[in-house]
């Protein structure tokens, strides 16, 4: 085997990667020196910006096979026929901290997936939890400020954390999940995943339906207390990413149960619930879970750089058969999370070997921009209609449309019979043993009894009394003895 010749970016041999050009032995660095400039250069633009959240996070490739039938419901192709499988890549993360921040933490988890499928790529993008803090996109620039690190103190600070959830009751159930036993998974294997957006499914008839997707683990659920948390972080900040990359070394592939909640779109408007409300989930017993198929993970990136940190994810990547719903943070992400991509890596970041299509190929008029690596030729015309037999619309909407009726302007959220902030955080409270009611109640006191302002504590207890009496009497006393002590 013949010996690689290292060079620079234009394909000159270097002669010493060691020594940098002087003038004369011991002298001054040269200008000149091409190769040592080259590389400088190159160092220093080696980062491009973080994700401003999830920026911390691991990814692994797989598949997906359907086991039951769903065309019913929708005429997706890759769920078109039991035993088919699709390619799949997913990125874990956490939300809140930078992208050298610890793994074992008190946060939600993102859930990611990206489907390689023959109709285009269909991206799912989701959490670890079926719902989220707060139910309108205009709201989430000032919550995710007000969980990072502050400008003056550089740490997440209670105050900040605490007052924008006095004043936004809706983020009630959301907190009850974060702060109870499954606010810290063991591992990414060990957690479910939640599309938590409402999405439509569209079948070959052109009926309509509501679903909600449900991935859960074939491992088991596995959480860690704060206290097993912090021991873990002190051993390895990187505890999530070392057992996923290590598991699927080893052959052990970490699996996932995919099951959905299927809703006529006829009955959403008179159901007890507003089922495209983010902060709401829908009770089982009103849809029950049915099962759709297996993801399975296999095999791990070999560059974390270019498939983890530049996967780009887009709830607007949808493919026939599969499209929005009226849920409003889904419609804010649909523009939110394209944009985010086209600024940290560039309009044509489709194009990076993660994010292209695998099983079709994109053909577009979409041309030039930093990166582009798909221009056409002299015989690719850059407009669309001609006549040189260029790519053409379907004229087949991949789903179907949704009714619109009233006045523009900015309106509340309608409400159904059962809406309210604290309803369903109440139930999920019930539903707890007593251990771990217990436990929810200190590590919500922990960081409430830091809070400066009586007034914010006050307010955030009055909401989870009214989630539920006991609730709040107990967060109240707990709170109380620890600002005591």
């Amino acid at each position: 085997m013949s010996k690689r010749v290292l060079t620079t970016e234009s394909g000159a041999p270097v002669a010493d990667n060691q020594n940098s050009a002087t003038a004369g032995v011991g002298g001054p660095l040269l200008l000149q020196d091409q190769h040592l400039l080259e590389k400088l250069a190159r160092f220093n633009r080696e980062r491009i910006p973080e994700r401003v959240v999830h920026a911390r996070g691991s990814g692994a490739y797989g598949y997906f096979e359907v086991t039951d039938d769903v065309t019913a419901y929708t005429k997706a192709n890759f769920l078109g026929e039991v035993g088919k499988r699709t390619e799949t890549f997913i990125r874990f993360s956490t939300v809140a901290d930078s992208l050298g921040g610890a793994d074992a933490v008190r946060d939600p988890r993102g859930f990611a997936l990206k489907f390689y499928t023959e109709e285009g790529n269909y991206d799912l993008v989701g959490n670890n939890t079926p719902v989220f803090f707060i139910k309108d996109p205009i709201k989430f620039p000032d919550f995710i400020h007000s969980q990072k690190r502050d400008p003056f103190t550089g740490r997440q600070e209670p105050d900040n954390v605490w007052d924008f959830w006095a004043h936004s009751p809706e983020a009630t159930h959301q907190i009850t999940w974060l702060m109870g036993d499954r606010g810290i998974p063991a591992s990414y294997r060990h957690m479910n995943g939640y599309g938590s957006h409402t999405y439509q499914w569209t079948n070959e008839a052109g009926e309509a339906f509501f679903v909600k997707y449900h991935f859960k683990t074939n491992q088991g659920i596995r959480s860690l207390s704060a206290e097993q948390a912090a021991e873990l972080v002190g051993k390895d900040a990187n505890s999530h990413q070392t057992d996923l990359l290590q598991a699927i070394e080893r052959g052990v592939n970490p699996s996932w149960t995919l099951y959905v909640q299927i809703m006529p779109a006829a009955e959403a408007a008179d159901y007890r619930f507003n089922p495209f409300d983010l902060t709401k989930v829908w009770p089982h017993a009103d849809y029950p879970l049915q099962r759709v198929g297996r993801l399975v993970l296999d095999r791990n990136p070999d560059n974390v750089f270019a498939e983890v940190e530049q996967a780009a994810f887009s709830p607007n990547n949808f493919v026939p058969g599969i499209g929005p719903s009226p849920d409003k943070m889904l419609q804010g992400r649909l523009f939110a999370y394209a944009d985010a991509h086209r600024y940290r890596l560039g309009v044509n970041h489709t194009q990076l070997p993660v994010n292209a299509p695998k099983a079709t190929v994109a053909d577009n008029y979409g041309r030039d921009g930093l990166m582009a690596t798909r221009n056409g030729s002299r015989h690719d015309k850059n407009y669309e209609p001609n006549s040189y037999q260029g790519p053409a619309q379907t004229d087949a909407a991949l789903s179907a449309p949704l009714a619109i009726h009233g006045w523009t302007g900015t309106h509340e959220a309608p409400q159904h019979a059962k809406d309210d902030d604290f309803f369903q955080a109440g139930e999920l409270y019930r539903l707890m043993s007593e251990d771990e009611k217990k436990r929810l109640v200190a590590n919500i006191a922990g960081g409430l009894s830091q809070v400066s302002r009586e007034d914010v504590i006050e307010k955030n207890i009055a909401h989870f009394a009214a989630a539920d009496a006991d609730y709040g009497k107990r967060v109240a006393e707990a709170v109380r003895a620890l600002r005591e002590d």
